[in-house]
């Protein structure tokens, strides 16, 4: 059962013609509805506040033509939690009902869906965010890479371990590394894979700053060094990210792996991590990216979504312009 749910990612890209599509603006999409982030646990706040608010999310971007959906972990990890007076068995709670709200999402979507012979639907996979140390310190430093000299692997280790284990044993079907922005933390998200003899499939996305290098101004050569050497990671690529950056960069990681390659961008607005807030910049809207897709899956992308200010229409729009022209 294990070695067949590893091909499920290889498998899923190949059912859908050579490109998959992820999902889009999780929090984004949340605002949409009302919902207030402002908070050190971002979009995971809802884990605690309205769960059904979170399915009802993950619901429309399958109905947009999402094959993979992201959990809303990202920013849900256990000392998060501890810090609002939680105690380890309610975040590890939490946690877990972060895949199964997405399961009960993709499995309710996908029963209904099936008994249409014509429904232009996927069952979709399920992946189990794990957003990098910067998501959780939430300052910003996701996208700089500058995590300061006290924090080196053992301690990137030690902070991901429990949530990894707690996240893959609830039963997603792969997971999901978001916005890596150093090698350090790469290295550990491998080394944690390898340590938990991880059997489901993952991908780990980076982020960048400029459209050439890591956000701690690694190269993208350097920083793929240590994954090109693991078996545990099936994709690689880039998340939250400017649109226009994409083309460049999906080139780049062409030359410098045979892993798949996945991107995700947000809209090309730029977060500011101090001021808590997102400033306008060269943004693309949801017809650029329907546009974009095409062009970013000929040149070797074989996931394709949306990240931070994208939403189930941005990926709706993606998703059609890829059955189009597959």
């Amino acid at each position: 059962m294990k070695s067949e749910k590893r091909q499920t990612l290889h498998d899923l890209i190949e059912n859908a013609g050579g490109c998959a599509v992820t999902d889009g603006g999780f929090a984004t999409q949340l605002e949409k509805h009302g919902a207030s982030i402002n908070d050190p646990l971002w979009s995971a706040i809802y884990l605690i506040k309205d769960p059904h608010l979170i399915k009802q999310v993950h619901l429309e971007y399958l109905e947009a033509g999402a094959d993979i959906l992201v959990t809303s972990s990202y920013q849900a990890t256990l000392p998060g939690f501890s810090s609002r007076g939680l105690s380890i068995e309610e975040g590890e709670s939490l946690l877990e009902r972060s895949v199964k709200l997405a399961v009960e999402a993709r499995d309710s979507f996908w029963n209904s869906a099936k008994r249409n012979p014509g429904n232009k639907y996927r069952r979709a996979l399920v992946a189990a965010s794990i957003g990098s140390y910067g998501a959780y310190l939430a300052d910003g430093s996701e996208y700089s890479g500058c995590y300061g000299p006290d924090v080196n692997l053992k301690k990137l280790k030690d902070f991901h371990r429990r949530r990894l284990q707690v996240l893959v044993e609830a039963g997603p079907d792969l997971l999901a590394f978001e916005t890596i922005p150093n090698k350090l933390e790469a290295q550990a998200c491998v080394e944690l894979l390898e340590e938990e003899s991880v059997k489901i499939p993952s991908w780990i996305c980076f982020t960048s700053a400029d459209g050439e290098n890591a956000p701690s101004g690694e190269s993208f050569k350097d920083c793929l060094e240590v994954i090109n050497k693991s078996n545990k990671v099936d994709a690689v690529g880039i998340n939250c990210a400017p649109p226009h950056f994409m083309e460049s960069l999906i080139s780049k990681f062409k030359q410098l792996t045979k892993k798949a390659i996945i991107v995700y961008p947000n809209s090309g607005e730029v977060w500011d991590g101090k001021a808590k807030q997102w400033l306008p910049s060269n943004c693309f809207h949801d017809d650029d990216f329907g546009f974009n897709a095409t062009r970013w899956r000929d040149l070797g992308a074989k996931i394709i979504g949306g990240c931070c200010r994208t939403t189930p229409s941005t990926v709706e729009i993606i998703s059609t312009a890829l059955r189009e022209k597959s």
